[in-house]
């Protein structure tokens, strides 16, 4: 469960668990940054459970520099052939050092070992970096899918892997 998966200027990404203490710290950082850009009903959509990451149907990532977690993501089969990302998060003070890049990587080689072709994701209109990042990662955008059809603050975005 503690695989590190990159190490890279002490950057160290770390399959964990969904509900582990430091997985609820950052989700909670995570969750109320959301809730401060959109505070409008409806608009925000944290579910996401332990049984989505288990080993074989998804996983849960937390990023680390210097032992202190600065961001997560996890990736959660929808059916055989498609996953989604979810939870994708890199704290503002370590915003724009490749983390969110490196947390996405991860998620990919993820969805690839559990033998998907298709990653997609939802993120707001108002997250402008996170569009920058999934545009550059080669993301475009789809129809809005699941949860989020009737989420007119929501952009979706899919990719081939």
């Amino acid at each position: 469960m503690n695989q590190i998966i990159v190490d890279l200027n002490n950057l160290i990404i770390q399959k964990k668990d969904l509900l582990s203490a430091t997985a609820e710290k950052i989700i909670r950082a995570l969750n109320k940054e959301l809730t401060e850009r959109y505070p409008e009903d409806g608009a925000n959509h944290f579910r996401l459970d332990a049984d989505d990451v288990e080993e074989g149907r998804g996983a849960f990532y937390i990023a680390f520099i210097n032992s202190e977690p600065v961001g997560c993501g996890a990736i959660r089969l929808i059916d055989s052939t498609t996953a989604e990302i979810k939870r994708m998060y890199v704290a503002p003070h370590a915003r724009g050092l490749g983390i969110g890049g490196n947390i996405l990587m991860t998620l990919e080689l993820e969805a690839m070992r559990l033998g998907v072709d298709k990653v997609v994701l939802e993120t707001g209109e108002r997250q402008h970096e996170a569009l920058n990042l999934y545009t550059k990662a080669g993301f475009v955008c789809i129809p809005s899918f699941g949860e989020y059809v009737s989420s007119p603050l929501s952009v979706c975005m899919g990719k081939n892997i």
